[in-house]
C-alpha cells in the first residue's frame, strides 16, 4: 500500500480507502454487518488507513459499524464522514437555498450525532454532502467550521461535490475561503470531467482529492451483463433500468484492451490504477464487502500508475451519462 497527503489536512492516507456506503444496509439489500466488519478489518490489516462514511448511510448505521471497527484497532485509521442536507436535496441547483440545506447549527448538530455514532472524540474529515458554490458567500458555515475545529470536534473540513460536476458546483469560491482541506468527487474511466474542472484547482491550493465511484456504481467491474439481476428492493434495479445494462456491457467490452495488457489482472484493477495515475488524487474509496474484493482492489496500489500513453488513450472512452435521472 502506498500513501498520499490529504491536502491541507496533512494526513498521509492510503491510496485505496474503504467506502462504507454499502454498510448502511438501506440501499444495498445484500449488505451484511458481519461481512462489513470482516472486510473492513482485513483492509486495515493490509494497509488501509482511510474510511469514508456518512451520517445518512443507514441513518447512522454505517457510522456505527465504522466506529466499532476503528475503536478496536491499535493503528490510526482516519475517518471521513458527511453532513447530509437537512432538506434531503442531494442534487441542489444554483438558486437553491443554502439555509434550507444547511441551516445555522445543523453542521454542529450533525457533527455531534456522528461523534456519538462513531464513538470517537474527533472526526478526522467532516464534509458537507452536497455543494453549490454560491453558498460560499454565507458566513454561518464558515463560523461553524472554525468553532468545530477550535473545539477539537473536527480536524479538517471538506466538500462532497455534486454529480455531474457542472460549473456551479466546482468549489472555486469555497476553496478561496481557505477552509476547505479536501474535496470528494466522482471520477473514473467513464466520468473524466474532474481531471480538468477540479484537479488543477485542488493542486494549486493544496486541497486533497478523494475519488468516489471508481467503478461507476459497478459498471466498471466488468461483471454487469444484459442478464444481470439485483436483489429485490436494491437501488441498482432502478439505476441500471431499461437498456442501461446493455449499454454498460458494450462500453466495457470496448475496454478489453486494458485487461489484455500484460501487467493488468482485471478491469477493476485497471479502473483503480487509472485514477491513481493522477497526482492530484489523495485516495480512492472503494466499497469492499467481500474478502476477495479487498485483496484484489488493494493490489492496484502495489501495481502503480499507468503510463501517460495509456491515460491518453483512455480519453476516448469518456462517457457522459447520468443514470441517477
Amino acid at each position: 500500500m502506498r500513501y498520499r497527503k490529504l491536502g491541507k489536512a496533512g494526513f498521509m492516507v492510503s491510496e485505496i480507502g474503504y467506502g462504507s456506503w454499502g454498510c448502511g444496509g438501506d440501499w444495498w439489500k445484500d449488505a451484511c454487518d458481519a461481512d462489513s466488519i470482516t472486510t473492513m478489518n482485513r483492509a486495515i490489516d493490509l494497509g488501509v488507513n482511510f474510511i469514508d462514511t456518512a451520517a445518512n448511510y443507514g441513518m447512522g448505521h454505517s457510522e456505527r459499524i465504522v466506529g466499532q471497527v476503528v475503536r478496536g484497532r491499535r493503528e490510526k485509521v482516519y475517518i471521513s464522514t458527511k453532513v447530509y442536507p437537512k432538506n434531503f436535496n442531494f442534487v441542489p441547483s444554483p438558486g437553491d437555498s443554502f439555509l434550507e440545506a444547511y441551516p445555522a447549527g445543523w453542521l454542529t448538530e450533525c457533527t455531534e450525532n456522528s461523534l456519538r455514532n462513531l464513538g470517537v472524540e474527533q472526526i478526522d474529515l467532516q464534509n458537507f454532502h452536497v455543494w453549490v458554490d454560491t453558498w460560499a458567500d454565507y458566513d454561518e458555515w464558515k463560523e461553524e467550521v472554525q468553532r468545530l475545529k477550535e473545539a477539537g470536534k473536527i480536524a479538517s473540513f471538506g466538500l462532497s461535490l455534486v454529480f455531474p460536476l457542472e460549473d456551479p458546483h466546482v468549489p472555486v469560491k469555497a476553496i478561496a475561503t481557505g477552509l476547505i482541506d479536501a474535496c470528494q468527487v466522482v471520477f473514473n474511466i467513464f466520468e473524466q470531467d474532474a481531471a480538468q474542472k477540479l484537479f488543477p484547482l485542488a493542486k494549486a491550493n493544496d486541497v486533497g482529492v478523494v475519488v468516489r465511484c471508481p467503478f461507476d456504481e459497478g459498471a466498471l467491474t466488468g461483471r454487469i451483463t444484459p442478464e444481470t439481476t439485483f436483489p429485490e428492493g436494491d437501488w441498482r434495479n432502478d439505476y441500471f433500468r431499461g437498456d442501461r445494462k446493455r449499454e454498460v456491457y458494450e462500453r466495457v467490452q470496448a475496454l478489453q484492451w486494458l485487461v489484455d495488457m500484460p501487467d493488468v489482472e482485471s478491469l477493476p484493477e485497471a479502473a483503480l490504477r487509472y485514477i491513481l495515475s493522477f497526482d492530484a488524487v489523495s485516495s480512492v474509496i472503494v466499497g469492499m464487502r467481500k474478502l476477495h474484493h479487498v485483496e484484489a482492489n488493494l493490489r492496484a496500489s502495489d501495481k502503480g500508475p499507468f503510463a501517460p500513453e495509456v491515460i491518453e488513450r483512455l480519453k476516448a472512452h469518456a462517457w457522459h451519462h447520468n443514470f441517477w435521472v
